[in-house]
């Protein structure tokens, strides 16, 4: 399935006309990606709004002198034109009157240089309006995403087949593995430091792997994800090496059955922080609620975390499209802890799951 980037644009271009802007400097080199599929280091593009009737020409993507043939080939449809600084060059030949900008994303100076440089524009600073679009995913995202998921599904089940979760294996060690086997099983990259937690470390949440070793009835938390084509997964499973006590059963099934009401409640329309409550409510019945020291979970896509926020404090409603992790953890300081994770994306009919290794209680 191909991308249609044209599309994208269209869609940005309905938000630019409700506020009444001409056009918008885009310069977060991920939304870049989204707009157009140019995957250089250096560019900014400028959407203009008047390019409603399927004339692009007022639309324009710059980079420098080292993507000449990269940006012909990635971006066909656009004209381009080749300055290193590109930002301050599209300024310079906008015509229109009101200039938009990510202000989440420019900084003061650059902000400053431009209206000096450009004191007949109006720059209006918006923010989120590509990270807007971006929360619904198309089916080729889809497809990427369930990609990335498959290469960190499989990755993790030929670790566990070699035997690479034992007492003596160092945390760095299954870490090195589990990111190797995600490159030979079709990962273009990993989506971020692989966390692997044993023991008392399995209690912080986002441990770094040490040189601490595996030891028999160890909790191990390994979260971890694939990139594919740019689009990353999300996941953790938690498991206990060789034997198994009482107190672990009972955080892990608390756990579980968190993380089930957490997915059941993913349906277009539902409030994030109502999602996050189905599952947070059931660590606070138990009595643990202290414990649960994170969101639920977030979107996932070109970034690891992208809109939209799954917590207490989470804003808006889920969309049908959104991918999302649901994630809830319960953590025993110097004890160990349990956090299970999942990929999915929201759909009218019911959340699709998308990383698919089993959740059950598993005993290594």
């Amino acid at each position: 399935m191909s991308v249609d980037h044209r599309s994208r644009r269209d869609a940005l271009r309905t938000l630019l006309v409700e506020r009444e802007l001409d056009a918008i400097l885009v310069t977060d080199l991920l939304n870049i990606r989204y707009l157009t599929g140019f995957t250089g280091s250096n560019a900014a593009l400028v959407v203009s709004a008047r390019d409603a009737d399927g004339d692009e020409d007022a639309t324009v993507i710059c980079t420098d002198g080292r993507y000449v043939t990269q940006v012909a080939e990635q971006v066909p449809d656009l004209r381009a034109e080749i300055d290193r600084s590109s930002a301050a060059h599209l300024i310079g030949t906008f015509s229109g009157d009101a200039l938009a900008f990510e202000a989440h994303v420019a900084t003061f100076a650059e902000h400053r240089s431009w209206t000096e440089s450009a004191p007949s524009v109006r720059f209006e600073p918006v923010s989120g309006l590509v990270e807007k679009l971006r929360m619904v995913k198309d089916e080729h995202e889809i497809g990427l995403l369930r990609a990335a998921c498959a290469a960190a599904d499989d990755a993790l089940a030929q670790l566990i087949t070699r035997g690479g979760l034992r007492p003596g294996r160092t945390e760095r060690e299954v870490g090195r593995e589990l990111e190797n086997l995600m490159f030979e099983n079709g990962a273009d990259g990993i989506s971020f430091e692989t966390i692997v937690a044993a023991g008392s470390n399995s209690a912080i949440p986002h441990h770094r792997p040490t040189g601490a070793e595996l030891a028999s009835g160890d909790f191990v938390k390994l979260d971890f994800g694939a990139q594919v084509g740019g689009y990353h997964s999300d996941m953790t499973r938690t498991y206990v090496l060789e034997t198994v006590s009482d107190w672990q059963r009972d955080v892990y099934e608390l756990v579980a059955k968190s993380q089930a009401a957490g997915c059941a409640a993913l349906v277009p329309g539902a409030e994030c922080a109502a999602v996050d409550a189905a599952a947070r409510s059931v660590i606070d019945d138990a009595g643990y609620g202290e414990l649960f020291l994170h969101g639920l979970g977030h979107g996932v896509g070109l970034e690891i975390h992208e809109a939209p926020g799954i917590g207490k404090l989470g804003t808006g409603t889920l969309l049908s499209g959104a991918a999302v992790t649901v994630e809830p953890g319960v953590y025993f300081s110097g004890r160990g802890g349990v956090r299970i994770e999942d990929t999915l994306v929201v759909r009218e009919q019911g959340p699709e799951l998308l990383t698919l290794t089993a959740k059950d209680l598993t005993v290594i």
